[in-house]
């Protein structure tokens, strides 16, 4: 299975570079196959890899599914309903 995932860039480093935000997790990813990014601009990251631009609301709203549904399988998992079998 491939996930590919919302994340902001906060810095334009040399070489087709960039630093990215991964929900308050930093990471270096390349951005060669993206033209003309900014700082603060959303990309879907794969593998390491800037694939597209994404919208900001579009992002946001990723993010925030993602982060609902990782708040309720952490609350089933406590719960003793979740987890690996």
């Amino acid at each position: 299975m491939c996930l590919a995932v919302p994340a902001r860039i906060t810095a334009l480093l040399p070489d087709a570079m960039a630093r990215v935000d991964l929900g308050g997790v930093g990471k270096t990813i390349s951005v060669a196959l993206v033209d003309d990014l900014s700082v603060g601009d959303y990309v879907i990251l794969h593998v390491g890899y800037a694939l597209a631009r994404l919208d900001p609301a579009e992002a946001q709203a990723t993010l925030a599914l993602m982060g609902a549904t990782t708040a309720t399988t952490a609350t089933t998992a406590t719960d003793g309903e979740g987890g690996a079998s």
